[in-house]
């Protein structure tokens, strides 16, 4: 498949500003792939789908305020930091990407906050926007994290336009994150309520968490038409043994095992044995799924609306079947289903 082939028209208003009013009345359209069928519910109307024994596998990352406001020494210039992963812990040093970048050079120092209590010198140029920095800091590495989480703020996605509020620390979070480390939210996950997931758990469906630390290159525009071309960026992932064996035993027991979100499905199709059972892992994944790929371990998944192109409309239409995919987002634009972060969910059985 060529990348053309992922092109549509989408409409900008369709662009979810902000998140539905509560989590779990977002709308839901659900797609069966046998039946070749689409339907119109709420995502509260998911728990009609699963059945006692069936698994969802949740990415419990979670997402750490990223975006940091810094002035250049001697022209004050207003600069933004994107922290995208810490490289050592000792020295402090960071990549992160920086805008306007054409002002950044090695050697530069950029002070945070209005006591300017916390600097970063550049060390290092990595891509036409990437740098490494070393945050100079007088205190505890934990009063270090601290200052940074008290700076940053949430790392909404560039196409919201408006300032960030004080909900969006909630509800660009799922309410089941744990391990911080993301840049951007696993968004599929963001549907769940604590009510929702309660009601699933007392009808037997049980949760499989996974870690997938979301990375900006996830997001990577994909720039070649031949797609076997683009490379991922890698993220870490951590399977754990307990994760594993749920996932498994769904799977031995003919039941449904559902992949939330394209990261979880990216996670177990990391790690996947030679009997096409799920392994335990902790390392990092670069995978790529796209059009045709035959998949191991999940038969049914949850996602957002993802955008023209991306390498997210790839996974979900190698999972769907590309025509029965393109056939459900021209109905969502003509719905008007929100897309991307903040907007509607699918499920696709």
């Amino acid at each position: 498949m060529k990348l053309s082939h992922f092109q549509f028209d989408l409409p900008e208003e369709l662009l979810a500003e902000y998140p539905a009013d509560h989590r779990d009345e977002a709308r839901l359209m659900v797609l069966n792939r046998e039946k070749q069928t689409i339907e119109h519910k709420l995502f509260k109307d998911i728990i009609d789908y699963f059945d006692e024994g069936d698994v969802m596998i949740l990415n419990n990352t979670k997402v750490f305020p990223a975006r940091l406001y810094g002035n250049k020494e001697k022209t004050g210039a207003r600069i933004e930091v994107f922290l995208l992963r810490e490289l050592n812990q000792d020295q402090r040093l960071w990549d992160v990407l920086v805008d306007p970048a054409r002002k950044i050079r090695i050697g530069n120092k950029l002070y945070f906050g209005e006591d300017e209590t916390l600097v970063a010198e550049v060390i290092d140029n990595t891509t036409s926007r990437g740098r490494t920095l070393r945050f100079l800091y007088d205190g505890s590495y934990s009063d270090f994290r601290t200052k940074l989480t008290q700076l940053g703020e949430t790392p909404l996605p560039k196409y919201i336009k408006r300032d960030v509020d004080e909900t969006d620390q909630e509800r660009y979070q799922t309410i089941y994150a744990k391990n911080e480390g993301a840049v951007a939210a696993p968004t599929a996950g963001l549907h769940f309520s604590r009510h929702l997931l309660k009601r699933l758990e007392i009808k037997g469906i049980q949760t499989a968490e996974v870690t997938l630390h979301v990375g900006l290159g996830t997001f990577n525009p994909v720039e070649v038409e031949d797609l076997s071309k683009h490379k991922m960026d890698s993220e870490e992932i951590v399977i754990t043994e307990h994760a594993a064996n749920i996932v498994n035993n769904g799977k031995a027991n003919k039941k449904r095992v559902c992949a939330v979100g394209t990261t979880s499905m990216r996670t177990i199709e990391s790690s996947v044995s030679s009997s096409g059972t799920l392994n335990p892992y902790d390392g990092w994944t670069n995978k790529f799924i796209f059009p045709p790929y035959e998949f191991s371990i999940a038969n049914c998944m949850i996602t957002n609306f993802h955008t023209p192109k991306s390498t997210l409309l790839m996974m979900v239409s190698a999972f769907a079947g590309h025509d029965f995919i393109k056939k459900a987002y021209d109905e969502a634009v003509k719905e008007k289903y929100k897309f991307y972060s903040y907007g509607d969910a699918m499920l696709i059985i």
